[in-house]
């Protein structure tokens, strides 16, 4: 049995490995099927305190992983298919494979996903002029056109701060109106670097000899027709997918699948708890997903050492 099971490998919780390790619990990682999280796919991170000349992403999950395993952190790489609370108070963690596991308490820590177009070389473009983080990824495109695909709250967010460093912002949507709060879409539109396109979508991803974006192919979704538009970074904000359903009914979630935490990191399901992109749909930050995997290490060893959660 072990003491404590992360569910996850990005910040969230290599940080929590690194405090449950400290405080000699041996935990042990399961890693998913992104082990570093969403990070290992991004280039320079700026953002991330303690690093004045930035790191990339990989070196940086590297590093924590590291950090992890100095202080006893044991990593399996495996992907999670579910989690059940047995009668003993105890978890039975099953892997892809059937593989189970048991632990007297559980960190959760698997992030969302963001939602893609699905269009073919897709996958391959991420952190090469695709990405779905303009607080990320905005300040390495200044005085060059962007793009933003969305219409929603986020879309009209990501836009406003990318006119921080753009030339040009477009915003593509696939109606006539943006589906954003009255407030953020008047914002938006208000914004003289902001140029909406209306009724389309990109149909095609288009690159340089690098392999960089370059440009985009258009649809026009009321007439068919299709145009090119050069660009050098493509911004998705279509929304993102937690990492929780195969908790089941052992948490509760918002109308968008975001684990509800209860106090701190904690669920509603007693020694399990919850930290990162998981629960966190306004920040979604590398910084604040370590903030979290530490708040759930603490609230995990004060719940084994029978304190209870402050």
């Amino acid at each position: 049995m072990e003491n404590v099971i992360i569910i996850g490998t990005g910040c969230a919780g290599y940080t929590a490995a690194i405090y449950t390790g400290r405080a000699n619990l041996n935990p042990l990682i399961l890693s998913g099927n992104q082990p570093g999280g969403q990070l290992t796919t991004t280039t320079e991170v700026e953002n991330f305190p303690g690093f004045p000349s930035g790191i990339m992403g990989p070196e940086l999950m590297m590093n924590m992983q590291q950090q992890a395993e100095k202080f006893g952190a044991r990593i399996d790489y495996t992907f999670v298919s579910s989690v059940t609370k047995a009668p003993e108070g105890h978890f039975i963690i099953t892997s892809e494979d059937g593989t189970t596991r048991e632990a007297r308490a559980v960190i959760v820590a698997t992030g969302a996903s963001p939602r893609h177009l699905g269009l073919p070389n897709e996958k391959s473009l991420i952190g090469h002029g695709l990405t779905s983080c303009a607080t990320c990824d905005g300040a390495f495109y200044r005085n060059v056109p962007v793009c933003v695909i969305g219409g929603g709250d986020s879309a009209c967010e990501e836009a406003s701060f990318l006119t921080k460093f753009a030339s040009t912002v477009y915003l593509i949507h696939r109606r006539d109106t943006l589906r954003a709060s009255k407030i953020m879409a008047d914002r938006a539109l208000a914004n003289p670097k902001i140029k909406p396109i209306w009724n389309s979508t990109v149909a095609e991803y288009l690159t340089d000899d690098k392999g960089e974006v370059r440009a985009v192919t258009l649809e026009n979704l009321v007439n068919g027709e299709k145009s090119e538009l050069e660009l050098k970074c493509v911004f998705v904000a279509i929304g993102h997918v937690p990492n929780a359903q195969f908790l089941g009914d052992l948490v509760d979630t918002d109308e968008n699948g975001y684990i509800l935490q209860t106090k701190g990191t904690c669920t509603k399901t007693e020694g399990l708890f919850a930290a990162g992109d998981v629960a966190d749909h306004v920040y979604r930050q590398a910084i604040t997903a370590a903030g979290q995997g530490c708040a759930s290490a603490l609230e995990a060893e004060r719940y084994l050492a029978g304190i209870g959660v402050h």
